[in-house]
């Protein structure tokens, strides 16, 4: 029984200490000359050495078989961290792009509801709909261009997209140039007239 702990303990040492360092290895070893930097994999081969080779020889020293069970166990973990490392990389990877992209797309979130807020004066306040009707009136091309707009940032809205803030951007130069040619004055287009 006791025996069996051991071998239990010295896999899973052996196995992490093997995964994480072919994941190390995949990470700072690039194909690309100029970031290849080889002091960061010799110490991530070097770590994982410290760990995987005493986690082999310890149980080999009490019982030979439980040293080839352990090296077929660290060689299947090191073949299986090598063919998965490509994709643990592809989602850090996107993780870290979501990370970055989060504040943009907040931003852009707002800005959204500000351009929303904006529009829905045009669209629900009687006497806006009456002085500026050019504004609800889809046959003009800046209106068409607006209601484009606003339907392509709405569509992108729902998940963080790299095309969405560009789309809200887009939809505030329609509102933007709608309302030039609805005939609406600068300064009262931040506020009901």
């Amino acid at each position: 029984m006791f025996g069996a702990l051991q071998l239990g303990f010295w896999g899973a040492v052996l196995v992490c200490a093997v995964g994480a360092t072919v994941l190390a290895v995949r990470r700072h070893s690039t194909p690309d000359p100029a970031l290849r930097a080889p002091d960061p994999v010799f110490w991530d081969v070097f770590m994982g050495s410290a760990v995987a080779i005493p986690a082999i020889l310890i149980p080999t020293l009490a019982s030979p078989w439980a040293g080839a069970v352990l090296a077929a166990l660290g060689t299947g973990a090191g073949v299986a961290a090598y063919r998965g490392s490509p994709r643990i990389m592809a989602w850090q990877s996107r993780r870290r792009q979501q990370r970055q992209d989060q504040p943009v797309h907040t931003a852009a979130q707002a800005e959204h509801d500000a351009l929303l807020s904006r529009w829905s004066r045009y669209e629900l306040d009687p006497a806006c709909s009456i002085d500026y009707p050019a504004m609800t009136d889809v046959r003009l091309p800046e209106t068409a261009a607006l209601i484009r707009a606003m339907r392509e940032a709405e569509q992108l809205r729902a998940a963080p997209h790299q095309g969405y803030a560009p789309a809200v951007a887009r939809f505030g130069l329609a509102l933007a140039a709608a309302e030039r040619a609805a005939g609406i004055p600068a300064g009262i287009t931040d506020g009901v007239h």
